[in-house]
């Protein structure tokens, strides 16, 4: 017995060591992916579908004007994430809107000249300019439907009607310059609006679930005959004309590359721009073909061919979506069993450390996971993966924490008086009879921590983390479903390739400690 144990000792070891290497080659990436970064042009863009196209656009111009390595990071998130990511430098430039700017970021009370708008930005070292040519306002809209609450032609109205259902997406729900301001300037206290996702709202107001939602002016659905926009009569929203915010050191770091952005200032009109979101959102397009397309031929844009799922779905996008995926799942998994093990075993050993223990990593598992991952962006100043790794880390402590103090509760009396009789000291009984006797119940709540940060993992694409999400989000943005199954069904997979993965391990590890029945 003690030869089999020595050797469940070693095995334990070489598992222990190759772990502390895994997480030193994690750390090594993430350090040398910092490094490659500095010489990278790094664009952003919003979580909707022009937001989308603009990034591209943007992206596209620097790549067809040196060799610089230009990295697009789609869908952050809403407005303030973007500034923070352009703040903290983990962007260089994104699309905007003047009036976003000035009232929603510098707190303005009005949409100033962009001369003034930069005096503001200077103070957090950044600068707005290249007016793109068009402006998209909100709007609020209903559906032309005459029978549908007769005399709904201007915003006013809408305090007329006080069983209305309307429908607003998160950011215009909560901004200053939003929904807040629209209701006092209009009188429409007594109204209840619900959040929804601007990609979904159209279909929503098809289907009668919403009455009024509000509405990009430049959306390709408005060309619809079946939507009405609502008359602002008392001209509420302010100009939205949209430009580019970036850092005051882009110009000197990238001056080619800035030369050629110059020349989009005024390229872009407003036709222009509703036709090539409705060669996205109408026609299925990609957002990267829709924005080549355009450098290619201004103003013009190329066949509506919607994409199928297969097409798809084997984008050339799918392997580096894969690395991310499994680059974010891994290194949390990797802290939380270097940290969440060693947790459980300290909550089963002391009595009076295992309650606080439990209590917190439960909590932990409470928090939304949007409202950990702005937590994390806020407290570390920079988006990607490191908040998006911290974020799934902590989610894995609860189930590898409390399959760890399970399994060790679980070992019999029987066996610790046995190795007490033998002589073992504590450290030696943990190593050599507990820790194999519990690895089942262990290496359980690893499995359920690796499968649910899969899942969760999907999350990190609205901080710029990439991963299947960032499909997911793209497709929530356009109501896409084939981008949204394009990014579900892989992420799914991937699940049960980690769950057939840890019953292989669960079978072949008895005989690695030394405890199955061939080493007894």
């Amino acid at each position: 017995m003690q030869r089999h144990e020595v050797d469940g000792l070693r095995a334990f070891s070489r598992h222990g060591f190759r772990l502390v290497v895994a997480i030193g080659l994690t750390v090594a990436v993430a350090v040398a992916g910092s490094a490659a970064a500095g010489e990278t042009l790094r664009v952003g863009s919003k979580r909707f579908t022009e937001s989308y196209i603009l990034g591209e656009v943007i992206a596209g111009t620097a790549r067809r004007t040196a060799a610089v390595n230009v990295e697009h990071r789609p869908g952050l998130g809403n407005t303030a994430i973007l500034f923070e990511a352009l703040r903290s430098g983990a962007i260089d430039l994104y699309p905007d809107y003047a009036g976003t700017v000035a009232l929603e970021l510098l707190g303005l009370d009005h949409v100033p000249p962009v001369e003034e708008l930069n005096r503001h930005l200077a103070r957090h070292g950044l600068a707005a300019g290249v007016v793109l040519g068009f402006g998209n306002s909100y709007a609020l809209a209903t559906r032309e439907n005459p029978d549908a609450h007769p005399g709904l032609t201007r915003i006013s109205d809408l305090a007329d009607f006080q069983d209305i259902h309307i429908g607003l997406s998160a950011e215009f729900l909560h901004r200053r310059d939003g929904w807040p301001a629209l209701r006092r300037v209009y009188g429409l206290e007594k109204l209840a609006p619900t959040a929804l996702e601007h990609g979904l709202a159209y279909a929503a107001l098809a289907g009668g679930r919403v009455d009024v939602i509000d509405v990009y002016t430049t959306d390709a659905r408005l060309t619809r005959s079946d939507v009405r926009v609502l008359e602002d009569d008392r001209n509420f929203f302010p100009d939205y004309r949209a430009l580019l915010v970036y850092r005051t050191d882009l110009p000197q770091r990238f001056p080619g590359i800035w030369a050629k952005l110059l020349e989009l200032e005024g390229s872009i009109s407003d036709a222009a721009m509703r036709q090539m979101n409705a060669a996205v959102e109408l026609a299925g397009q990609p957002y990267a073909v829709v924005a080549a397309q355009w450098l290619d031929a201004p103003g013009k844009t190329g066949p509506a061919v919607r994409p199928s799922l297969q097409s798809v779905l084997f984008g050339e996008d799918l392997p580096r979506l894969a690395l991310q995926h499994v680059l974010l799942v891994c290194a949390s998994l990797l802290l939380g069993v270097a940290v969440g093990v060693p947790l459980g075993m300290l909550a089963q050993r002391v009595p009076q450390a295992g309650p606080p223990v439990l209590a917190l990593s439960g909590l932990l598992q409470t928090v939304p996971s949007l409202a950990l991952l702005a937590f994390l962006v806020a407290a570390l100043d920079r988006i990607g993966a490191l908040p998006a790794i911290l974020a799934l880390f902590l989610y894995s402590l609860l189930p590898i924490v409390r399959g760890t103090e399970t399994a060790l509760a679980g070992v019999g009396r029987s066996m610790r008086d046995a190795a007490r009789a033998l002589g073992f000291d504590d450290r030696q009984r943990m190593l050599l009879i507990e820790l194999p006797l519990a690895r089942p119940g262990i290496l359980a709540g690893i499995k359920t921590a690796a499968v649910i940060n899969v899942g969760t993992a999907t999350v990190a694409a609205f901080i710029g983390a990439g991963g299947f999400g960032e499909r997911i989000v793209a497709g929530l943005a356009v109501n896409d479903h084939n981008l949204l199954l394009a990014g579900a069904i892989p992420a799914a997979a991937l699940a049960l390739l980690v769950e057939w993965g840890f019953r292989c391990l669960d079978r072949s590890w008895p005989q690695a400690l030394g405890t199955g029945p061939e080493a007894r």
